[in-house]
């Protein structure tokens, strides 16, 4: 031990721009690795990511170790930045819009009932134990147990063979519609949290005086965003149509893509005081039904993969060692905070499925298939940390969080539907005997 510690002491503390590339390849080795032996078991490969990060943390607390230093830190920031546009940027030419259309009030009452319980459940945990909080951080954490990952879900879903059916539509459209409502939450609480702090990018904000004018402002400015975006809708369909039928599926067109994205995220937050996140993830959406969206995706997933979702996710487990101004009373929000956000999921989504006719043990599925966090409440509690809403003590018990969800929820979901057969069999047999 004393051999490996004194080899992270010699390495000679510099703020050089090559430094950083000894982290960056540890962090690439190792998230492949893990990501790999995840996929093996069942696992999302993001959980490879956050174990990554959360093995080479403990490199951190080595003596004078210079791998993992301010400067080096502040490029991993940096790069995970650029990750997250392209992450939402994805999620945006994911969403399928017809998929909601097709199911319906169905999903739509699932998503409203799986997002206001949650963030209904998380924001008066945080009024209870942090009852001097700035509002808006307490409203925040509630926002950040409204996101949904169905990629997990889906994967059970498809090996019972039950995608298709009612209930897996069901779940495959409100989670669709969960990101998007996460998303706007996002930048809504943000920008009006905002008005109570610094003002943030929100133009106007503090100039007035006037709280509620400030509101009214971060209102018309969000509502002129998504305007700009429905104007550019039509164009931009048709300008990466006609480059997908002068070059079809050429580098140049996800260049383009990329392009859009920056630029989008920017005049977002820049212009408009909205998230730079949700104008990536707008720019996605514009483009999700052109004919050279899968190729854009095929890409974005392949350039995002290799570097940044790996830097971003792990960046995010580094966190967890930071365990420093940590209190107790924090300690027991984040464990409550934990368990709320499993329950709340199911509760939620669970009553939206008895609402629309679904029997106990659908609805318990569909709230069960809900519960998984991954990607998007990273996401969130990052932009909520830079926007000085959260305390980044939130960090580990998200990441505790997504895992616990992770694991729990394909369990659960097979022994549903296990029951569920069991059921459907005793069902037949007593049909059978009233028969004879």
């Amino acid at each position: 031990m004393n051999t490996i510690m004194h080899f992270f002491s010699s390495i000679t503390n510099s703020s050089e721009p090559y430094m950083i590339l000894l982290p960056l390849g540890l962090i690439i080795i190792f998230a492949k690795v893990l990501s790999i032996f995840c996929k093996k078991i069942g696992m999302p490969q993001v959980i490879g990511f956050l174990i990554s990060g959360i093995a080479l943390g403990a490199i951190t607390l080595i003596p004078n170790q210079t791998i993992f230093t301010d400067s080096t830190t502040a490029g991993i920031d940096f790069i995970a930045k650029i990750g997250v546009i392209l992450i939402m940027f994805s999620a945006g030419m994911e969403t399928d819009l017809q998929k909601i259309k097709s199911s319906g009030i169905a999903s739509l009452i699932v998503t409203s009932l799986g997002v206001l319980v949650p963030l209904g459940m998380g924001a008066g945990l945080a009024f209870l134990i942090f009852p001097n909080n700035n509002p808006w951080t307490n409203i925040f954490y509630g926002v950040l147990l409204t996101a949904t990952s169905i990629s997990i879900t889906v994967s059970v879903l498809k090996e019972l063979g039950k995608l298709d059916s009612k209930v897996g539509v069901i779940i495959e459209s409100a989670a669709i519609l969960d990101d998007i409502i996460g998303i706007i939450l996002l930048s809504v609480v943000l920008s009006l949290g905002a008005t109570n702090t610094s003002g943030g990018n929100v133009p106007f904000i503090g100039t007035s005086g006037n709280s509620n004018l400030d509101i009214l402002y971060v209102v018309l400015f969000m509502i002129g965003f998504f305007a700009m975006c429905a104007l550019l809708w039509w164009p931009i369909n048709k300008l990466f149509s006609w480059l997908n039928n002068k070059w079809p599926r050429h580098r140049r067109i996800p260049i383009f893509g990329f392009g859009l994205a920056f630029i989008l995220a920017y005049v977002a937050e820049s212009i408009f005081g909205v998230a730079d996140i949700t104008g990536a993830f707008m720019a996605g959406l514009m483009i999700s039904k052109t004919k050279s969206k899968e190729y854009i995706d095929y890409k974005t997933d392949g350039e995002t993969s290799l570097l940044f979702s790996p830097v971003f996710f792990a960046s995010i487990g580094l966190m967890l060692w930071d365990l420093n101004g940590i209190t107790s009373n924090f300690i027991l929000f984040g464990i409550l905070f934990v368990i709320v956000g499993l329950l709340s999921k199911v509760i939620g989504a669970g009553i939206g499925g008895l609402i629309t006719k679904n029997n106990l043990k659908d609805s318990t599925i569909i709230g069960v298939g809900m519960m998984v966090r991954a990607e998007v409440v990273i996401v969130c509690a990052t932009k909520g940390i830079e926007g000085e809403l959260l305390d980044d003590s939130i960090m580990p018990f998200v990441i505790i969080l997504i895992i616990a969800s992770s694991l729990i929820a394909p369990i659960l979901l097979k022994l549903l539907y296990r029951h569920k057969k069991d059921d459907n069999n005793q069902n037949n047999q007593m049909n059978d005997k009233e028969n004879i």
